[in-house]
């Protein structure tokens, strides 16, 4: 059953999820400063890419100073968007198990830093 999630996540929103990730994340790397949060934003697009079958858990207070900047200037709106997807797939019943994937991907959007992806 994960492969076949993990197909029909990549063909109808796990790739292009990816796509815009890898972009902002190679563009934060063009500065030192954003360096960190680019690395950060590559182990999330690829866990984004398959995210079923795979588990993800936020750590605030491993890094809470990147981590309070994140959702300062990032964070909060990248939660807003995956909540306002995860109300969308939960109308149409179908998309449910697509639905429990970008629930589980908000806390790690909102902390990456200290996130830990298996």
């Amino acid at each position: 059953m994960k492969t076949i999630g993990n197909i029909l996540w990549i063909i109808f929103a796990g790739f292009f999820m990816w796509l815009g990730i890898l972009l902002v994340g190679l563009l934060l790397c063009i500065t030192i400063i954003g360096i960190p949060y680019g690395k950060q934003l590559f182990n999330l697009a690829f866990f984004m890419l398959m995210p079923f079958g795979r588990r993800a858990s936020a750590n605030f207070g491993k890094n809470p100073i990147a981590n309070l900047i994140w959702v300062i200037l990032v964070g909060w709106g990248a939660v807003i968007n995956l909540l306002f997807a995860t109300v969308i797939l939960v109308i149409f019943i179908i998309t449910i198990p697509f639905a429990k994937q970008t629930w589980k991907l908000i806390p790690v959007v909102a902390f990456p830093f200290g996130a830990k992806f298996s």
